[in-house]
């Protein structure tokens, strides 16, 4: 009853640091949602309509949502599915250019061929509702400053009606925006990425079909990798990051656990003592 806590400090660093070196690969069941997100993407034809995904997070929930970020990048790169990346508010751009620069290079995708990272331009509901209208007005450039019109990606882009899939990963609300804006008023359909936290918001909206599917914080993640692992689209040496944060997760779990009951029968046995 009387441990030092920094013993317990040790052994939740040691089952953390354990998996995330040598990783485990605990099994993971797939949920529907997750596997309806899966192939609706995997059944986009190759060359054809995009898939648009909405970076709608910040660093600060990165290490639950980048993961599922990247897993969509390289599913929709290894089937040839074009990608449009935008980001909504200034700090979101940065996850796009961290996700791009950890997967493209596997693919060997090519910016204006495979994929646009589209810029910041201010006005969140704004930009939503322009690109319905035109999406090359809206943004004028990419990322890089090239002239949207000279992207031979874009050629046969205009508006929503050449977009396949919305897929909107963030830790906000900004998945129901989506939904109600362009999922709505342009017939789009729209896949969520989300923290686990908030993932219960969005069930009924999944019941509903104004979600195509959703991943659910980082088992989600995880569930994903699985998935494109399982289909041969994950490169020989892919570090699947969800999958190692769900094994130190788990173990810390089991701790936590073996932590309660010992706690509880060291709590009884003194109690016993004392009578």
């Amino acid at each position: 009853m009387n441990i030092d806590r920094r013993w317990i400090y040790l052994l939740v660093g040691i089952c953390v640091i354990i998996p995330l070196i040598r990783p485990i690969g605990l099994p993971t069941f797939t949920t529907k949602y997750t596997k309806a997100l899966f192939d609706y993407i995997d059944n986009v034809p190759p060359d054809g309509p995009a898939v648009l995904i909405s970076f709608d997070f910040d660093p600060s929930t990165a290490p639950e949502l980048q993961p599922m970020a990247q897993a969509v990048l390289r599913h929709c790169f290894a089937k040839g599915v074009n990608v449009m990346c935008l980001g909504l508010y200034p700090t979101y751009i940065g996850m796009i250019d961290m996700a791009l620069s950890k997967v493209k290079g596997d693919y060997g995708a090519v910016s204006g061929k495979d994929f646009v990272f589209l810029p910041y331009v201010p006005g969140v509901t704004a930009v939503m509702l322009s690109m319905g209208e035109d999406i090359k007005n809206t943004f004028g450039r990419d990322y890089y400053g090239v002239p949207l019109d000279s992207l031979p990606m874009m050629r046969h882009i205009r508006n929503y009606d050449d977009v396949a899939l919305v897929v909107s990963i963030s830790a906000s609300s900004l998945p129901l925006s989506w939904a109600v804006l362009v999922g709505t008023s342009y017939h789009v359909r729209v896949g969520v990425g989300t923290t686990a936290v908030s993932a219960a918001e969005y069930y009924s909206w999944l019941q509903t079909g104004q979600f195509v599917g959703m991943l659910g914080g980082l088992k989600g993640a995880a569930e994903y990798e699985n998935l494109i692992d399982v289909r041969g689209y994950t490169k020989k040496g892919t570090r699947k990051v969800a999958s190692m944060g769900m094994d130190a997760q788990s173990f810390v779990h089991l701790l936590m656990i073996a932590l309660i009951i010992i706690g509880n029968i060291a709590y009884f046995n003194l109690r016993k003592r004392a009578k």
